[in-house]
């Protein structure tokens, strides 16, 4: 097991969160586990695991840019432009050692740089000859996602690597190829890279790239305009490039007789991590997680536990995180316990704890804007008033002056507490896209 104690060394902790009173014949039990690493410093090489990595060593990571250059990308001309700087300025973010490639992407995935199935290796040279290679992209052609993804599959595989990433920016639908192409070129590189999306412009499908990166365990999000894009491009570099841990998984045991409901992320994104459950031996089972960096992320657990009596308690989950080995077996970075005890205190078993009822909330915010965007688009305007209305009146509960800013731009607000909105006659396109892409970020509890 890794020596944790160095200081440059990634430090894991999960802190537990819940109300382990039960009412007699209770039996759900609630908790947030909260997961932090910190201290790791720099990517560097491995340390006492093949996942953890030592400062001012050679970097163990390799990044794949995906660059949209479909015929689109030519209207207004300044998207093209944005994009090639936006791709020069990530490529000057890539620290030396990495491992780095530049694809284009249109109907076909084509090697912009370094070409020739491989990969180029950062330093002074390359990332001037990247971006060389960047002045000859023009627009032309199709959108077809999934083949760029598989491409940047093959050239991250041939890295002996831990930390493999992508970032992927699309201006339009993916309409060269069908839903199902797609979904099957994600299902083939879950777990194999985590990758970025970004739409730009507003002719792009707000669903199909939040679930590019929601498939990959990456973030996604709207740049209306191209302008934009270089700040936000080297802002995702250098996260991706501060990852230091990767493959890392929630691994949740429960006890005979007690059934996993639901594991879900809800900070800072709201992510449905149930349905991607690999089962870990017996009454066990691993929820993917991706790769961390110095950063703390929330999770909702919920446990149906056996029924008990009065007075009785129990382990109700052990809530560990773990990296594969090399020999199949699992490492124990750290580990969180949930309890359930049976009372009949009612104050006791009545209370909820802040973090489950702020994060049920938050959950529920990133719920009822989806429903209220899709029932205006519908043009079920009622629905949409009273989804959007709950939303605002969530918004301003948690405090989320994020989301409640956005949600201002898509109704008026009558009386936040209360959720009394209007829909607006006119929104912005740019306004309901990006309401949509960012409906998932969260805020944590106010202290």
């Amino acid at each position: 097991m890794a020596n944790f104690s160095k200081s440059n060394v990634p430090q894991f902790s999960v802190d537990v969160y819940q109300n382990e009173y039960l009412p007699e014949g209770g039996r759900e039990v609630n908790a947030i586990a909260t997961v932090t690493s910190t201290g790791g410093g720099t990517v560097g090489s491995a340390v006492s695991a093949p996942h953890l990595y030592s400062a001012g060593q050679t970097p163990d990571a390799a990044v794949a840019i995906m660059v949209d250059c479909s015929g689109s990308m030519d209207y207004p001309p300044t998207k093209m432009r944005g994009a090639r700087d936006a791709t020069s300025a990530a490529i000057d973010a890539v620290r030396d050692g990495v491992h780095f490639a530049v694809i284009g992407g249109t109907h076909v995935a084509k090697e912009v740089y370094p070409g020739n199935g491989r990969l180029a290796v950062a330093d002074a040279q390359t990332r001037g000859q990247a971006k060389q290679a960047l002045r000859k992209l023009s627009a032309g052609g199709g959108t077809a996602i999934g083949t760029w993804l598989r491409l940047a599959d093959r050239l991250l595989s041939s890295a002996d690597v831990s930390i493999r990433h992508g970032i992927v920016l699309t201006d339009g639908r993916n309409e060269h190829e069908s839903p199902e192409d797609l979904q099957a070129s994600l299902d083939a590189c879950a777990g194999r890279f985590t990758c970025d999306a970004r739409g730009v412009g507003t002719d792009w499908e707000v669903k199909e790239v939040t679930g590019i990166a929601s498939a990959l365990l990456g973030t996604a999000d709207i740049v209306a305009d191209p302008s934009g894009l270089s700040a936000d491009f080297t802002q995702m570099m250098e996260t991706a490039m501060g990852k230091e841990v990767a493959d890392v998984s929630l691994r949740v045991w429960t006890p005979m007789g007690a059934e996993i409901k639901f594991v879900k992320q809800v900070a800072p994104t709201v992510e449905e991590l149930t349905g991607r459950r690999t089962e870990a031996g017996p009454r066990a089972g691993d929820y993917p997680t991706g790769s961390w960096g110095d950063e703390s992320r929330d999770y909702h657990i919920c446990v149906e536990v056996p029924n008990a009596e009065l007075g009785q308690e129990m382990l109700a989950a052990r809530v560990s995180l773990i990296v594969p080995q090399p020999d199949g077996s699992a490492q124990t970075l750290s580990q969180g316990l949930v309890r359930a005890v049976w009372t009949d205190d009612m104050s006791a078993s009545t209370s909820i704890n802040p973090q489950v009822a702020h994060y049920t909330g938050q959950a529920e915010l990133a719920q009822v804007i989806q429903q209220g965007l899709d029932a205006r688009k519908s043009g079920d305007m009622d629905g949409a008033t009273a989804k959007l209305g709950r939303a605002v009146q969530l918004a301003s509960a948690s405090g989320n002056e994020d989301t409640a800013k956005l949600l201002s731009k898509v109704v008026d607000v009558v009386d936040a507490v209360a959720g009394t909105v209007r829909l607006k006659a006119r929104v912005a396109e740019a306004d309901e896209m990006t309401l949509e892409t960012r409906s998932t970020k969260t805020v944590r509890v106010k202290k």
